[in-house]
């Protein structure tokens, strides 16, 4: 190695130290204690020495199968929930969770609130499930309100399937995404809210 070149080197290893920083902060660290060295030169001696630091891999989430909707032969047999938002008139977030029969696209229930965390979202089932009867199965896509444990066990635990839907295809959810649709234009965006009162 050249003597020019041990100088990067040095200069390297001084910056880095014992700790884990990328390319972009050793370039701009190395350049404040030694002016005279390249942006290039730096970048192409911390490569080519292999400085680099190894890029950590996002873990994989298995997709679901594909779940086609197909119409039930009676009510509860499925129900479908999806999650809306708005905002009041003074620009307060608040959130609706729907709830429809997919046999008659009958709306079951409504609920609203600032937050709608599992806890939340169980709440509601069960009022519905009080007034209605329990489905067999409940399709939903994959948010967190839904992936909860809270959640799972509760549907377990009353003998009720969990149908999810694939990521990113909401057509899988169309009954409920079209509902989602009417109450946008016909009671969200038609009124101006001030509470949730």
């Amino acid at each position: 190695m050249p003597t020019k070149d041990a100088a990067v080197k040095e200069a390297i290893l001084e910056v880095i130290g014992s700790s884990r920083i990328g390319r972009k902060k050793i370039v701009v660290k190395v350049q404040k204690k030694n002016p005279h060295l390249g942006a290039s030169k730096i970048r192409r001696f911390y490569q080519k020495e292999g400085f680099s630091l190894y890029k950590r891999f996002r873990k994989k989430r298995f997709n679901n199968p594909a779940n086609p909707i197909e119409v039930p032969y009676g009510p509860n047999v499925e129900w479908a929930m999806d999650f809306m938002s708005d905002s009041l008139a003074n620009g307060k977030k608040f959130r609706s969770l729907n709830i429809i029969d997919q046999y008659n696209r009958k709306c079951l229930e409504i609920g609203i609130g600032y937050s709608l965390p599992s806890r939340k979202v169980v709440e509601i089932l069960q009022r519905a499930i009080e007034e209605y009867g329990k489905p067999l199965g409940i399709r939903t896509d994959n948010g967190p309100e839904f992936t909860s444990c809270l959640f799972q066990n509760w549907l377990d635990k009353n003998g009720i399937e969990w149908i999810k839907i694939q990521k990113g295809k909401p057509q899988q959810n169309a009954i409920i995404e079209r509902f989602n649709r009417t109450y946008r234009e016909d009671v969200l965006d038609a009124n101006l809210f001030f509470s949730l009162n």
